[in-house]
């Protein structure tokens, strides 16, 4: 599972015009779901993103964790950073997770961060969204499961 972290002002998603999710300040994650990846993934990526120090301090130190400034994360589902780009100019995504299970672990991972006491708002999973961030910083990661 591979999880990209953008750390926002504020944040919203729309589908067909209307807005599905929105946040006052938190991090956007793009969440990726390949089709090896299992609970065990979505745990330990909801519990490092919960207490990953990626907010400043009083000091301008990032020192600070989404727990800690008492932020909240829009969740977008986003298949193509399973994508296989290494042969040829067109991507493959046969490592994608199938539709089926990347929506459930897509849910689980939300869930768990919910459990973590994250608030959570969320795209519509296999939905055209149109995301719109200020990201700030920016300050972005990219974090993968398989990397632990």
């Amino acid at each position: 599972m591979i999880a990209v972290l953008q750390r926002a002002r504020n944040a919203y998603v729309e589908v067909d015009g209307k807005t599905v999710g929105e946040i006052d300040h938190g991090l956007v994650i793009l969440l990726g779901v390949f089709h090896d990846d299992k609970e065990e993934d979505a745990d330990f990526l909801a519990n490092k993103i919960a207490h990953f120090r990626i907010f400043n301090d009083e000091n301008g130190k990032m020192n600070l964790s989404i727990k800690d400034v008492k932020g909240a994360a829009l969740v977008i589902s986003q298949f193509t950073l399973c994508a296989d780009w290494r042969k040829g100019r067109r991507p493959s995504f046969v490592n994608a997770a199938p539709p089926e299970m990347g929506k459930r672990l897509y849910g689980y991972f939300m869930y768990k961060l919910k459990d973590l006491k994250i608030p959570v708002e969320s795209g519509i999973f296999g939905a055209m969204m149109d995301v719109h961030l200020t990201n700030c910083g920016p300050v972005t990661f990219v974090l993968d499961s398989k990397f632990k």
